[in-house]
């Protein structure tokens, strides 16, 4: 079956928001002289890059005068949560960047709490997903990967940076879905982050990954890995050599959302402070530049929203996770 998690990002890479006036990006400037971004993951994975991205467009644009980050890994995704929900009050100028793991990750439990906990400020881009073996790998398409998976059996292992039934599980069940295998089978090897995930597909600890493709676009220009498969619909563009899904037989599609989020109680002049900024970056080069770079889709879903697809996405997901047995 074709899933796709968000009917939004599959939009035009290019999507049109409302053309902004100079006078909305200099407002924009003066009421977020800086900016601080709560990440919860470790370096390399797509939670950082997404937020240290948005940082530099949003600086070199001069829509904010600074930015500055702060890794905080643990529990999935849970400690900086938690975090943002216990120092709400001092948590001024803070934003935390998060994916569609804070909706799987709230169905199963792996911490209490769900995006309904904190200010919803707008979703932003969307990352397609891969599949990727080192460069060095014998396997060289998905028809490999699945030769290797029917040869070794348990022995074969797909790691992710996510717990198990967490999204990087979720798009290789669905892979194995696609190809007639049985998708609670899989040998899932769950890591806190995508760069510890990558680093154990480079050391020989896991024999393929399951990651966005933003990350794996990193790794595969510096020779590090093969993408096998993408879930986008079609070829992307900057990294048309991956082929998709969907052109091997395997009728998988899947985005995943990447957004951020202000603390509980955040005022709405605030919040509308960040959306303003938000979406006046999409306007700018310095956005451009790095949304191509890193093969991200842009979408736009602000405030209310972004609740609304967020609960939409739950109720999707509540389902897909249950056909496959993760509830």
């Amino acid at each position: 079956m074709t899933f796709t998690m968000t009917r939004r990002a599959v939009m035009a890479a290019a999507v049109a928001t409302t053309a902004l006036t100079g006078t909305a990006f200099a407002d924009a400037h003066q009421q977020l002289d800086q900016l601080h971004f709560i990440i919860p993951g470790g370096a390399g994975g797509g939670w950082d890059g997404t937020a240290r991205g948005t940082g530099e467009a949003l600086t070199e644009s001069g829509l904010v005068g600074s930015a500055s980050y702060e890794n905080m890994s643990g529990g999935g995704g849970g400690v900086a949560i938690a975090h943002m929900i216990e120092n709400a009050d001092s948590l001024d100028n803070t934003l935390m960047v998060n994916s569609t793991p804070i909706v799987i990750r709230s169905l199963t439990g792996v911490f209490p709490q769900s995006f309904r906990d904190l200010t919803l400020v707008a979703g932003t881009i969307g990352d397609y997903a891969a599949l990727v073996v080192p460069a060095d790998s014998e396997i060289e398409d998905m028809a490999g990967l699945l030769e290797a998976y029917g040869e070794q059996g348990d022995d074969f292992a797909v790691g992710g940076g996510s717990v198990p039934g967490g999204m990087d599980h979720l798009v290789a069940a669905m892979a194995m879905q696609a190809a007639g295998e049985d998708p609670t089978m899989l040998n899932y090897i769950p890591y806190d982050a995508g760069g510890e995930a990558m680093a154990g597909l480079l050391s020989g600890e896991i024999d393929a990954l399951s990651t966005g493709f933003s990350e794996a676009i990193a790794l595969a220009d510096q020779g590090e890995v093969r993408i096998l498969g993408v879930t986008a619909p079609e070829r992307v563009a900057a990294y048309d050599s991956a082929p998709t899904m969907m052109e091997q037989d395997l009728d998988v599609e899947f985005v995943n959302w990447r957004g951020f989020f202000a603390a509980p109680g955040t005022e709405q002049e605030k919040v509308d402070q960040y959306i303003a900024a938000l979406e006046a970056m999409y306007e700018t080069d310095a956005w451009e530049e790095v949304r191509s770079r890193n093969g991200w889709v842009n979408i736009w879903n602000p405030g209310d929203e972004f609740e609304s697809y967020l609960e939409g996405q739950e109720q999707q997901i509540g389902d897909l996770m249950r056909t496959l047995g993760f509830l």
